[in-house]
């Protein structure tokens, strides 16, 4: 039995986007827990589907004895703020210092963290865990798919466990990885060797799913890698907007023979390059995704579902542009909904005049984005409901919502899901929270890039993604790079960052 300091700090930045992470972000919560310290954080977390509620489970079934700081996540944005990286920081590394001596670390992060004054808030973060409990205390973490892992988050972790599918629903397995791992290292396993390698080219979100090719081979490979002296082999695609020298795709391995941790680095690298034209896809303007969205509805019996992706508030949107709202009802889309839109006061606008009453508002196009606008129109007010409900599908499965007030308006035949706080359409239960039947619908636009695709997928005729204005640009080649290092390719088999 190890006796293990727990903690973690989650955020995904996209420097592009319009509104920055405070400390009250973390604090409140939302489709993840609030941010929580001590003992706490054990109930906090149980039954969700994230890495660290995986590693309590397996570490204690281990027979090892946790030691809680401190966990917090907020929804992807801009920069965390330095208030708020500071002081949740603080207390992760207070708690290491004060509570230990350790055997071990154990951390919960995503990879992507900017901070107003750090390009690499993980990597600082785990600098100053290391600097606590020394250079003989195993320190490993687990991370997001969406890394943009950097030579100093390698540098400072004994090792990193990414999660390998997009919809991620394996975040708890990944911590149960991570925990077999610190497990196996504790007992003398010798899986300390590691290789680390930069992939050369930005990788759009939406072609990283693992559903389809060539993203799904690659991580089967992952798999396949790791047997005899290769313990454990990651494959981060990165998140592609985020404005930094190491933005980007990576992988890393961990084996009890150097030469064998390069030798399976090296095949893993070759395939992924080797593969860099498939990393691309169709994507449609709104008119033209719903026009050709309504052709495929009026012989299918199934919904066909949209993804709004450059206002993925999983990647940084406000999840309140209006380019597909407009694009439904101009169009005169039949029985069609889109969510979430996030508008409070909107939703709150709607709980005062009540079910079945009609409000004339200005709904989204809050977050100034060029060419988006608010919506001004008169809705009916179909449903209410408290915002407060427990996430059902593959992804969000386990997770203890709390949105807000919400409403279901509709203007001619498209209903909208209006919330107050955030949170990626990856769920059916966010439409029948409000009325909804999602099964029923002949289209669905869900504000999200992949993670949908979970809960979704199933449940449709045919899967496109169309690029309404927002601050999640699809193609990273049209984005305002300034810090990338230089030669990185803006997208795949695209043009080269020269600043």
């Amino acid at each position: 039995m190890a006796r293990i300091a727990i903690g973690g700090f989650q955020h995904e930045t996209n420097t592009f986007a319009p509104t920055k992470a405070s400390f009250e972000d973390f604090a409140r919560g939302g489709s993840w827990p609030a941010l929580v310290s001590g003992g706490d954080l054990f109930d906090a977390v149980k039954g969700i589907n994230l890495s660290i509620a995986g590693f309590i489970e397996e570490a204690q079934e281990r027979g090892h004895d946790l030691v809680p700081t401190a966990w917090g996540a907020a929804s992807p944005s801009a920069h965390v703020t330095e208030d708020a990286y500071e002081r949740i920081a603080g207390m992760i590394v207070d708690g290491i210092r004060d509570k230990g001596p350790f055997e071990a670390v154990y951390l919960c992060l995503h990879g992507a963290m900017v901070t107003e004054h750090l390009e690499d808030g993980e990597g600082e973060l785990l600098r100053r865990v290391r600097e606590v409990v020394g250079p003989k205390v195993p320190v490993m973490a687990s991370l997001d798919l969406h890394s943009n892992t950097t030579p100093e988050m390698i540098k400072y972790a004994d090792a990193l466990v990414a999660y390998r599918t997009y919809p991620h629903v394996d975040m708890a397995d990944t911590g149960r990885r991570t925990a077999i791992h610190l497990d196996n290292v504790l007992r003398g396993s010798g899986a300390v060797n590691k290789a680390f390698r930069q992939i050369p080219f930005l990788i759009p979100l939406n072609f990283q799913c693992t559903l389809m090719e060539p993203t799904k081979s690659i991580y089967e490979m992952t798999e396949e890698l790791e047997k005899g002296d290769v313990a454990r082999v990651s494959f981060t695609p990165g998140f592609p907007a985020a404005d930094i020298h190491h933005c980007g795709p990576s992988l890393f391995v961990y084996a009890t023979d150097q030469v064998k941790a390069d030798k399976a680095a090296k095949a893993l690298e070759e395939e992924i390059l080797r593969n860099e034209a498939n990393f691309a896809g169709k994507l449609y303007e709104p008119d033209e995704g719903v026009k050709y969205a309504m052709k495929i509805a009026r012989s299918a019996n199934k919904p066909v579902v949209i993804a709004d992706t450059q206002d993925n508030p999983g990647a940084g949107g406000d999840s309140n542009t209006t380019g597909m709202l407009r694009a439904l009802v101009e169009n005169d889309a039949p029985n069609a909904a889109i969510g979430i839109m996030v508008d409070e006061e909107v939703a709150r606008i709607a709980h005062s005049a009540g079910e079945g009453a009609e409000i004339t508002v200005a709904l989204g196009g809050k977050s100034n984005i060029p060419g988006d606008k608010p919506f001004h129109a008169s809705f009916k007010v179909v449903k209410l409901n408290t915002g407060q409900f427990t996430g059902t599908g593959p992804f969000y499965k386990g997770a203890r919502m709390n949105l807000g007030p919400m409403a279901c308006l509709k203007i001619r035949d498209v209903e909208i899901v209006v919330a107050c706080k955030k949170a990626q359409m990856a769920d059916q239960e966010m439409y029948r929270h409000v009325g909804i039947e999602p099964t029923r619908k002949g289209i669905l636009v869900n504000k999200s890039s992949v993670h949908f695709r979970a809960d979704f997928q199933p449940i449709a005729q045919e899967v496109l993604v169309c690029t309404a204005p927002g601050p999640m640009v699809a193609d990273p080649a049209l984005l305002p790079w300034t810090r990338l290092r230089h030669g990185m390719k803006l997208r795949p088999l695209g043009p080269e960052f020269e600043g």
